[in-house]
């Protein structure tokens, strides 16, 4: 510093001094950046809209077709090739070429170019090989429109952009991050892509989604055309072998196998999911066995592995890309339709080209036939001189060019001086003729073409999309994604305790009396005798307050949890009673669920899943002239209200005891569910097919096409089969009918059953490998229609119309049935069932005492950011007598 400024000192007393030739840096660092981040953005990490190519990629491609001769070339020939244009080292360039292999779009490859599914990268560039597609041949390439720039060294020429008719930047997709921005591009389908372009010049409108190499399932919902703001949430594709192992058949995008497994194995390790082993047997396609312990859910699981892995990610797509050397921001929409535009353009330039091109030959030729047909070439026999030779040919062809489309110039009478000889000799005039034909209707069609362009684009892409379009279908499914909630789905990875005495509760407590089975990101509901709720997050241990008579796992926003609850509103005061539900808290606050008066005491407290309504006795204290010291209290002659309520009174005197007399049925009316085919989940929001009304008793009934029936209890968690044929609420007096093929004997048979045990699943068909199930029939009388193949030399066998009820009676589930025909059968066809009258069950009306939907709602004191899920104790009535 000193030495600066004693530099500055001299140069102010001495300015003609050498120090003149310094350079002053101040404010020039800011020139610099700005070059730099310019370079940044043009010229390395952003693609350009006209081609689709980074700078190095189109350096690539560029190489590549130099050097295509047919064959394979090194890929480190390639890139030493490329280096001729591009400034930097051969790694880059490598990895950029590996990048465009793997899309299996520009590049044929051959040798080990790494594997996207495992992550396993590529062999040396010196082991492997590439030569452009036939593809990238036909859209990338055309010499005569391109235009061309000098190489960084001034050596070499290189395209500005290469002539690419195609959509490339969104079949590929390209990501890159620049200085002060960047660009995520997704993959789009390869025949979506051309079918999206074909609207656009029909004047359609047309919407595109991204497809993915890697497959999966894809919510794109949020996609906002790509635009920066938009999300799409992608999933791995999970199915369940059996009830122990789950098999992973797609991943998501930018995942690999190997990551995949250690987001699941991390979250075994923090008891988020539990799982036994996991084996990875992907080669050429995704396998993954995820293998569960007994008493596993696989489907609770594989909500699990959507909530807490990389089964389930977002991608936050950004549409950035380079327009006339500047960065923009557009939408695919809006990609595709300069694309296009911009491929009818280069469509048109090779139109014209061609059209010049076939013009200039019609004019030859014709001038050759002039030429030896009038024999012009003895009109230079006597010239001595070149310019001579010039003008006799000029003035021999000019009485006969009248007909000629533009005038004759000296390079046309040069050329002519050039034919052979033997060409004249050997002339021949028909055949000039037919050439000149030729010409001429290779001119029309290509005036036509270019009089009628968009329909020419338009052939254009529907002749790409029959040359290459096979094998390029869509890989990710598009589906409308559930929301899982975490808690719902995580492992009870630890244990509650309470000491309610003392008044804590937390996993640490192990001394104490055990609660129930929990998660660590769990909330529990808190209920202490002096009439006080808390709703607090799971810990080690926690402090609620003395004398606790109610824990639980909390389930948030749970109307069906009804807490009955008897009180002494304080000390000398009137007993009340009161039934309410909990919805909505604030985590960690201390709610009165009583007026709050001091030495409060609650003498009756239980918690119900199902809303049940038991009866109580109550017994006073005999004191002064009572008369009636004991009776019976049901509530459910008390009506649900909000926690804050004060309840009825039970009475004034003072109460000895409360006991529990008989426990009770739910008060609430049965819930109606519906089935939403588009996520494959129950719901109760009125979407998708009503599946009717439930009551705690209830089931579903389950079959699946490969004979596989069972009956569950209805949970808005439950996972469904790709392969389930039937889903209907389940009538255990109900016979069931199948028809079904018997692989050994090779006949069909009709059975009728009855599923005598509702917690077994049970193949209704036998374990031949050739045994199929044909029909399943829910109908109380079903009816089926035969259809006999026709035999060779005789009439068809009319089709024979079988009621099932007549056909065979009710059997066991697994009895073959009775042989159906010996017939060769062609077709089976479901009738319409025969009228039948089921007795009408009890009118909902009539056992309904509350309709949860009409539950008084609390008083609002702050909203809830805690939900659990009460799986232990809270499974049947808890009840607590004091």
């Amino acid at each position: 510093m000193e030495e600066n400024e004693e530099v500055n000192e001299a140069h102010e007393q001495n300015p003609d001094s050498p120090q003149d030739a310094l350079t002053r840096v101040t404010g020039m660092y800011k020139d610099w950046f700005l070059d730099y981040a310019s370079y940044v953005i043009l010229e390395r990490a952003v693609p350009a809209i006209e081609d689709g190519f980074k700078p190095v990629q189109r350096r690539i491609m560029h190489a590549l077709k130099e050097l295509d001769d047919g064959r394979y070339n090194k890929v480190a020939n390639v890139v030493g090739h490329t280096m001729q244009y591009h400034p930097h080292g051969d790694a880059s360039i490598a990895d950029a070429m590996v990048q465009i292999g793997q899309k299996d779009l520009l590049i044929d490859t051959q040798g080990n170019w790494g594997n996207i599914l495992t992550g396993d990268s590529a062999a040396a560039s010196r082991y492997i090989e590439a030569r452009l597609s036939k593809f990238a041949l036909d859209v990338v390439f055309s010499p005569k429109i391109t235009e061309w720039q000098l190489s960084y060294d001034g050596r070499k020429k290189e395209p500005v952009n290469l002539p690419v008719k195609f959509p490339l930047l969104l079949a590929q997709g390209a990501e890159g991050i620049a200085v002060g921005l960047s660009t995520k591009i997704l993959p789009h389908n390869f025949n979506e892509l051309i079918d999206a372009s074909i609207k656009h010049l029909k004047g359609q409108r047309f919407k595109l989604f991204p497809d993915f190499p890697t497959a999966g399932i894809i919510d794109v919902d949020n996609y906002n055309d790509g635009l920066r703001g938009g999300k799409i949430r992608v999933r791995a594709k999970i199915s369940q072998r059996d009830k122990h192992t789950l098999v992973i058949n797609e991943i998501p995008f930018g995942t690999n196998t190997s990551s995949l497994i250690d987001s699941i194995l991390k979250a075994n390790d923090k008891g988020k999911i539990k799982i036994k082993k996991i084996e990875d047997n992907t080669a050429a396609e995704v396998e993954i066995l995820v293998h569960l312990p007994s008493g596993i859910s696989p489907d609770k699981t594989i909500d699990a592995l959507y909530a807490f892995t990389s089964c389930e990610s977002s991608i936050s797509p950004l549409a950035c890309i380079i327009e006339d050397n500047k960065p923009l921001f557009i939408g695919v929409t809006e990609m595709l339709k300069r694309s296009t535009d911009a491929t009818v353009e280069l469509l048109k330039q090779e139109l014209e080209i061609q059209l010049s091109e076939l013009q200039e030959q019609w004019h030859f030729a014709s001038l050759e036939r002039i030429f030896i047909e009038n024999r012009i070439y003895r009109d230079i026999e006597e010239e001595e001189t070149w310019e001579g030779v010039i003008t006799a040919i000029d003035k021999g062809l000019k009485p006969h060019t009248t007909h000629l489309k533009r005038a004759v110039t000296e390079e046309d009478i040069v050329r002519l001086t050039e034919i052979r000889i033997k060409r004249i000799s050997k002339f021949d005039l028909d055949k000039a003729q037919q050439h000149l034909e030729s010409l001429e209707e290779r001119i029309a069609q290509t005036q036509y073409h270019l009089d009628n362009l968009v329909d020419f684009a338009i052939d254009y892409f529907k002749d790409l999309k029959s040359k290459y379009g096979k094998g390029r279908e869509r890989k990710s499914e598009i589906r409308i994604f559930d929301d899982i909630e975490a808690t719902k789905v995580v492992i009870r990875n630890t244990k509650l305790y309470v000491n309610r005495e003392e008044g804590f509760v937390g996993t640490s407590l192990r001394r104490d009396e055990y609660v129930t089975d929990c998660s660590d990101i769990d909330d529990i509901i808190v209920f202490t005798k002096d009439g006080k709720m808390m709703v607090t997050k799971v810990d080690a241990k926690t402090f609620i307050g003395k004398n606790i008579i109610h824990v639980a796992v909390f389930k948030k926003k749970d109307k069906r949890t009804i807490y009955n609850m008897i009180y002494k509103d304080g000390r000398g005061g009137a007993t009340y009673i009161k039934r309410f539900a909990v919805t909505s808290i604030t985590r960690d606050k201390a709610y009165d669920l009583t007026s709050g008066k001091a030495s409060t005491d609650v003498s009756y407290f239980s918690a119900n899943p199902n809303g049940e309504a038991e009866v109580v006795t109550v017994n006073l204290r005999q004191v002064g002239s009572i008369k009636k010291l004991k009776w019976d209290m049901d509530f459910a002659d008390v009506l649900i209200k909000g926690r804050a309520s004060k309840g009825n009174i039970v009475t004034k005197y003072s109460v000895k005891r409360i006991e529990l007399k008989e426990k009770g049925l739910s008060t609430l009316k049965p819930r109606k569910l519906w089935f939403d085919e588009t996520v494959q989940r129950l719901n109760m929001d009125e979407r998708g097919e009503f599946l009717g009304e439930f009551t705690g008793e209830d089931r579903l009934l389950i079959i699946n096409q490969n004979g596989l029936v069972k009956t569950v209890i209805p949970e808005l968690t439950l996972r469904f089969d790709d392969d389930m044929i039937v889903l209907e609420k389940w009538d255990p007096n109900k016979p069931l009918s199948a028809i079904h093929w018997e692989g050994e004997k090779e006949l069909f048979y009709v059975k009728r059953f009855l599923i005598e045990n509702p917690d077994k699943e049970e193949n209704i068909i036998t374990d031949h490998s050739k045994s199929y199930l044909e029909k399943m029939f829910t109908d109380y009388r079903p009816r089926a229609e035969i259809v006999f193949s026709k035999k060779r030399g005789q009439d068809r066998r009319d089709n024979l119309e079988i009621n099932l009820e007549e056909f065979i009676s009710v059997k066991g589930i697994t009895a073959m049935g009775n042989q159906l025909t010996k017939e060769k059968v062609l077709e089976i066809n479901a009738l319409d069932p025969l009228p039948y009258e089921p007795p009408k069950p009890k009118d909902t009306m009539d056992i309904e005492v509350v309709d949860e939907e009409n539950v008084a709602s609390e008083t609002k004191e702050g909203k809830s950011d805690s939900s659990g899920e009460d799986e232990g104790k809270n499974d049947n009535e808890q009840t607590t007598l004091f």
